[in-house]
């Protein structure tokens, strides 16, 4: 099994690190690390998973995710067929806990920014003219060097702590508790099952990749991932449907069968379950003008 890519540790002699990436496809594998991670997305889309939500990307994604908050950005599966021409472009920024110091965000100067920190443990997602802002400001602190860097990134983080702009990501009873080897099983599996959605996936399946009995690996997955199996795989399938119904390109009973539902009333019945409209509905209130 290969394991996850690690991210690199910020050198001793650094305060944050900033990286433009520009590559065929996001890095599709489970993983967390100890630093806070400001995260947006300008070229590319797919299915992003963090703690145990997950959601779509696009251009403009723009995410905040704390110290040991396990996360993956995966690209289309489209994006992993070199024939198919995709590239990816992300900015992100990595910075420590005490990057302005031991007990600098106890300071009453750096209080919005602490408590901004402090909500980052369940994740942010950025919207509005924020996300424009930060995106921007994001943009330039790439190209910057030496103090204007720092004062760059506590610029950015002084928009995010005075915003409204935000949401939580995870739910509020979520706790990670995955131990390094239980990161790349539960890796490989969100792996199998973001490549495989499209057919049918049984329990079976999946105990297996894990070399587990099917009930052993039912209460290992939910003690994990706060949620059963079945429960995480509809939540991937109507990830997919809710990325097709933004593109309006397929019809509903060609979604349907593009995201691995059985049937058109599975489908209209999990989708409003989770989502508390219908699909037609649904696209119809995205395609809306403003």
């Amino acid at each position: 099994m290969k394991k996850p890519l690690q991210k690199s540790k910020i050198a001793s002699n650094k305060v944050f690190v900033i990286k433009e990436l520009r590559e065929s496809y996001l890095d599709k594998y489970w993983h967390s690390h100890e630093e806070y991670q400001l995260n947006v997305i300008l070229k590319g889309r797919g299915t992003r998973y963090i703690g145990d939500h997950m959601k779509p990307f696009k251009e403009g994604d723009l995410v905040l995710t704390g110290p040991n908050l396990p996360h993956v950005w995966r690209s289309d599966n489209a994006y992993f067929d070199p024939e198919n021409g995709l590239d990816t472009h992300d900015i992100v920024i990595y910075f420590p806990e005490h990057f302005l110091g031991k007990d600098a965000l106890q300071k009453e100067e750096f209080e919005e920014i602490g408590k901004l920190l402090a909500k980052a443990d369940r994740g942010l997602e950025i919207t509005g003219h924020t996300s424009r802002t930060v995106t921007k400001m994001m943009k330039e602190l790439v190209h910057s060097k030496g103090g204007a860097s720092i004062i760059g990134l506590l610029e950015i983080l002084e928009v995010l702590a005075h915003s409204t702009e935000m949401e939580p990501i995870t739910h509020i009873d979520y706790k990670s508790n995955y131990t390094a080897n239980e990161k790349d099983k539960i890796s490989e599996i969100l792996e199998y099952v973001l490549k495989n959605f499209k057919e049918k996936i049984t329990l079976q399946d999946v105990a297996s990749l894990a070399n587990m009995s099917e009930s052993a690996f039912s209460r290992y997955f939910k003690a994990r991932v706060n949620k059963s199996f079945s429960d995480f795989l509809g939540d991937v399938r109507i990830s997919n449907a809710r990325r097709l119904l933004h593109d309006g390109d397929l019809n509903i009973s060609q979604i349907c069968y593009e995201s691995g539902f059985p049937t058109l009333s599975n489908f209209n019945k999990q989708f409003k379950d989770r989502i508390g409209k219908t699909p037609l509905n649904y696209k119809k209130e995205y395609m809306e003008p403003f």
